[in-house]
């Protein structure tokens, strides 16, 4: 009898812990995984095409952030599309100053010891589209990626700003270009990524030129690092 109770005390305190080993080991691996669903990058804006005489200066820098929709093509999940929505913030600081004139804008290139900055800074809503590869699997977190697509954003605030010794000058700028595109890449393993971002129509809107009838057909390449959650 002595023996019998020792027994069943013994199993009573090893049930649980048996159960629990055969629960854990009963958990099933997620075979929908989804990656890379949340982003938030930044990044450095180049001018391309400007005035011969323009420069650029400061940090003309990039700030994003927004949602994309993995959708695996594949069992393997490791190729598939992602749409996303997001949010960009993009300064571009050169020699190039514009000012208002009565109902228009006038655009001129001056000497950098003229004013202390001068900057166009747009407000974008944005809707990536990627192609992705990667060599993700349920239980591996750490991976080789390469995402690439194209870029529509809808600039909602566009502001030119200048800064002298005297004062400051600012004002929504109706030449910028409402409608943004172009093509992105971004590639990377783990947690730094490589993302690059080329613009395939102007900054500016057509017909936008200098005092000098100098046209300012500047498009963008951007180049920084992105960083993608979940």
């Amino acid at each position: 009898m002595r023996h019998f109770f020792i027994y069943f005390i013994f199993s009573a305190f090893s049930l649980p812990w048996l159960f629990s080993q055969e629960v854990e080991e009963e958990v099933p691996v997620d075979s929908k995984y989804l990656e890379d669903q949340f982003y938030i990058g930044f990044g450095y804006n180049v001018l391309l095409n400007k005035p011969s005489d323009a420069v650029q200066r400061n940090l003309s820098y990039n700030l994003q952030a927004g949602f994309i929709k993995d959708i695996p093509l594949n069992a393997r999940r490791n190729f598939g599309v992602g749409l996303g929505l997001g949010y960009a913030v993009n300064s571009y600081y050169s020699s190039i100053v514009a000012s208002e004139v009565g109902n228009a804008i006038a655009y001129e290139v001056r000497n950098t010891s003229e004013f202390n900055r001068s900057k166009l800074e747009t407000h974008s809503l944005e809707v990536p589209f990627e192609f992705r590869w990667r060599t993700s699997t349920a239980e591996e977190y750490r991976f080789w990626r390469i995402y690439a697509g194209a870029k529509l954003g809808y600039v909602f605030s566009g502001r030119s700003r200048t800064v002298t010794d005297s004062g400051t000058t600012a004002f929504s700028n109706p030449n910028i270009q409402e409608f943004q595109y172009g093509l992105i890449l971004s590639f990377g393993y783990n947690t730094w990524n490589i993302h690059a971002y080329y613009s395939l129509n102007p900054l500016l809107k057509e017909g936008t030129s200098l005092q000098t009838g100098e046209p300012l057909d500047l498009n963008v390449l951007r180049i920084g690092v992105i960083f993608y959650i979940l």
